[in-house]
């Protein structure tokens, strides 16, 4: 799984992936906001339906935003079902653990199928204190691991494992049934995910769990440099980009 915001980069990542996620990430990655509270229904629902128009493969994921879900399984219902009329998607995704559990399984006994995430939370990013690694605590690390069980009773078909020590990772996938996707997690998960746009070296800072498998920030940087060359020394456009009389 990768994170994807718009037609193009749908349609590129869909032949090889198994699902795409609209993750709220986009809060940071496309609009430049400092975190992913202040991401709304309206922009989920707009770069969901985009990537749906550009996927033939893969299940495209729509991440639920901060406020959307936690007021009561009720106001859950009520924007899942929107993003998923609006956009087309196959599911859902939301942050949280054991005191969302009556949620998830709200949505799944009525037709939602919800993606789970547990360990780091970004949108909780206020209470936990920034975005450091989670579990270091025998405590912590307990509750990650119940809540990562009580997500999975309550009928999540997949869950996002994020930022914590590995061993909690492996504990987890070992004892639920849905596939557990990892994200600064461990290996042993069924699956991974990253941000696109982290894994494609557009971003020169990034979280320690992520490889650049691609370096397009510096290929884009030439391009630019290299058009805004020929605009000012008048090279482009050149012959072959002009229309002539026949």
């Amino acid at each position: 799984m990768l994170t994807a915001y718009t037609v193009r980069m749908a349609q590129l990542m869909d032949p090889h992936c198994d699902m795409l996620l609209v993750g709220d990430s986009l809060g940071q990655v496309i609009y430049g906001l400092p975190h992913t509270v202040a991401v709304t229904l309206e922009m989920m629902a707009a770069h969901g339906a985009a990537v749906v128009r550009g996927s033939y493969h893969a299940a495209v994921i729509v991440d639920m935003p901060f406020g959307s879900y936690e007021a009561s399984p009720e106001q859950a219902f009520v924007n899942a079902s929107r993003l998923l009329k609006e956009t087309g998607a196959a599911a859902v995704k939301l942050e949280g653990g054991k005191v969302l559990a009556p949620t998830v399984e709200f949505l799944t006994s009525r037709g939602i199928p919800v993606m789970a995430h547990v360990g780091l939370t970004p949108q909780a990013v206020n209470i936990l204190g920034g975005y450091g690694v989670r579990g270091k605590s025998d405590e912590e690390a307990k509750s990650i691991v119940e809540d990562a069980v009580a997500m999975a009773d309550a009928g999540a078909f997949a869950m996002v494992i994020e930022g914590v020590l590995e061993h909690i990772a492996i504990e987890i996938t070992q004892k639920i049934a849905c596939p557990t996707i990892g994200i600064g997690a461990s290996a042993q998960c069924d699956g991974q995910v990253l941000v696109a746009e982290d894994m494609l070296g557009l971003f020169d800072r990034v979280p320690k769990f992520v490889k650049k498998f691609g370096n397009m920030g510096v290929s884009v940087e030439n391009a630019v440099r290299e058009y805004a060359t020929g605009v000012r020394d008048r090279s482009f456009p050149g012959p072959d980009q002009l229309y002539e009389p026949v």
